[in-house]
């Protein structure tokens, strides 16, 4: 297939935000919505400035950390236990319908008990986007090593290769695109629950600026939270795109 030029890709990129802020400004002119409840695309980056030039960087510095440090350590978890449930069909049976059950409460819904047992501080809020990330990741992980073929392992071994070159040079390159994909997942989830962990006393972070400009109804402000998040996320997400293609180059893609 040949490459289009550079750009074309540039367009392609630009024509889904182009085709979203025409629909904003539609909505918000068409009548069907109070205007008053839908802020122009102007006014929402006219308070962006604003809020740079206030207390966004920080805001946003704060919130990156957080998730950081919640997927970081989720991740560090999830990835050796993923790896156990997958390979150890036993132990997959025997604790899989324990891990159902906490991937299914929503962290918002421990925030009580989370206060209770670890305070109002950031232990509290790290350990929320902890439960978060690591029961999304450890899905992943379990999930794509119990799909592993065997075949791989029974060729190694007939190839005369011991039980420590099989796990160095076939288990650990085949276990990589599933621990690359663990991570991704686990961001997402970690940033859709940030503003739950940010209900904690949060007095930074974009949480916190979501939170408080709803208590005044500053639909602006909301809104530049909301985008902040997603672009960070999405930065996120194509940072680990291109890790995943860079270690994976070995790896046959469709895409």
């Amino acid at each position: 297939m040949l490459s289009r030029p550079a750009p074309w890709r540039f367009a392609l990129i630009l024509a889904p935000w182009v085709v979203l802020l025409v629909l904003w400004y539609a909505v918000r002119a068409s009548g069907l919505v109070n205007p008053s409840l839908v802020p122009a695309p102007h006014e929402v980056a006219a308070r962006f400035v604003q809020l740079l030039q206030d207390r966004l960087v920080a805001d946003i510095w704060m919130s990156t950390q957080r998730v950081f440090i919640g997927v970081a350590l989720g991740t560090l978890l999830a990835v050796p236990v993923g790896f156990c449930l997958g390979w150890y069909k036993g132990l997959r049976s025997f604790i899989d319908p324990v891990i159902n059950f906490f991937r299914a409460l929503p962290p918002i819904a421990l925030i009580p008990l989370v206060i209770v047992y670890f305070g109002i501080g950031e232990v509290a809020k790290t350990v929320i986007l902890f439960y978060a990330a690591f029961f999304a990741g450890v899905i992943v992980m379990y999930e794509g090593i119990a799909q592993i073929s065997p075949i791989y392992i029974r060729v190694a071994r007939t190839l005369g290769a011991s039980d420590l070159e099989i796990f160095s040079k076939v288990i650990v390159p085949l276990t990589v695109p599933h621990i690359l994909t663990a991570v991704r997942v686990a961001l997402g989830v970690a940033w859709a629950t940030l503003v739950a962990s940010e209900l904690i006393a949060a007095q930074q972070g974009l949480g916190a600026l979501i939170q408080n400009a709803s208590s005044f109804f500053q639909l602006d402000i909301i809104y530049v939270g909301i985008i902040c998040i997603g672009f960070i996320a999405l930065a996120m997400d194509l940072a680990l795109r291109a890790i995943s293609r860079r270690l994976l180059a070995w790896q046959d893609r469709i895409a």
